[in-house]
């Protein structure tokens, strides 16, 4: 009776043992790698366990390089991927690169992995270029006639500006404002309209790709088309806008006028109290003169002689100028 508990009791533990060795150790992963010629021992695949790195994110890859005779390193795939990159996509554009016969080293791809861009994709570009479509760009002519371009720009990645290269956003902005330039220093639109070609020369010319990730292979206008007659329309604002400085002024004019004509009136009627004053002032001089025996009865009767005939003739002139 004690023998079979006995034997059970081995068993079990037989059981338990190869239970926690297949859950430590994925020893399907390390026949796998064995049966793939890549060095990989039980000891690695249980360190990669401890360091917290799951096995498989390094030995698929691995194989993978191997098959096609990329040489890497188990550590460089570990330190890659404890280090926040994507080991798969990495390993996938060695691969790629090696078939485009590219020159891309594993320390370059880690790179370009780690900068944030897609290193895979990268590759691609480089073998295959993209088209960038740029929006619609709206330019005007020194005739003042508005100019509106759509470009397509063909462009291929460039592996060895990818880490600190700008992106396609500057691309767009670059060919935009070659595009602006081009038109706004053709002397008409129609020059534009004739020679199209003549924006991706120009464009094309400035080496719009310095500083960026890709290379400019060429850059073509889609479309182009006329817009508003931006010259026509800022003459007829400015001559509104003299017109109404005009009219300003104009009234400035008239309101000065205004008011000087009622200073005028009010300096008339001020000249006039002051003649009446004066006139008053006359009886009181002759009757001062009377006292001082300056003049005499004759004389006061001829002045009153002369009043008397200034006022006769004053009023037989208002009478020929009424007929």
């Amino acid at each position: 009776m004690e023998q079979p508990i006995g034997m059970l009791l081995i068993v079990s533990l037989v059981v338990l043992f190869l239970a926690l060795f297949f859950s430590v150790i994925p020893v399907r992963l390390w026949i796998a790698a064995i049966s793939s010629n890549v060095k990989v021992s039980i000891a690695g695949l249980i360190g990669m366990k401890l360091r917290r790195v799951k096995p498989n994110l390094i030995v698929l890859p691995l194989i993978r390089a191997v098959k096609a005779n990329i040489d890497v390193d188990i550590n460089q795939l570990e330190s890659h991927l404890l280090a926040g990159g994507k080991v798969g996509r990495v390993v996938d554009a060695l691969i790629a690169a090696h078939r485009a016969k590219l020159d891309l080293t594993f320390e370059r791809a880690a790179a370009i992995d780690l900068a944030g861009r897609d290193v895979l994709e990268a590759v691609k570009m480089s073998v295959t270029p993209k088209v960038i479509e740029t929006p619609l760009v709206v330019a005007v002519a020194k005739n003042g006639i508005e100019v509106k371009a759509l470009a397509k720009v063909t462009v291929r990645a460039n592996l060895d500006r990818l880490v600190g290269g700008a992106g396609e956003e500057t691309i767009i902005a670059r060919v935009g404002e070659g595009i602006v330039t081009t038109v706004g220093s053709s002397e008409s639109h129609k020059e534009v309209l004739e020679n199209p070609d003549m924006i991706s020369e120009r464009v094309l010319n400035k080496g719009l790709d310095s500083g960026t990730a890709f290379e400019i292979l060429s850059i073509d206008i889609a479309d182009i088309d006329l817009g508003k007659n931006i010259g026509a329309r800022l003459q007829a604002e400015q001559a509104e806008a003299d017109k109404q400085i005009a009219q300003a002024k104009a009234e400035e004019r008239r309101v000065f006028a205004i008011a000087r004509e009622q200073e005028m009136k009010a300096l008339v009627e001020e000249m006039k109290a002051k003649v009446v004053e004066a006139e008053a002032q006359v009886p009181l001089a002759i009757a001062e003169a009377f006292r001082k025996g300056n003049i005499g009865v004759m004389d006061y009767y001829n002045l009153k002689n002369i009043q008397a005939d200034t006022g006769m003739r004053e009023s037989i002139g208002e009478s020929d100028k009424e007929i």
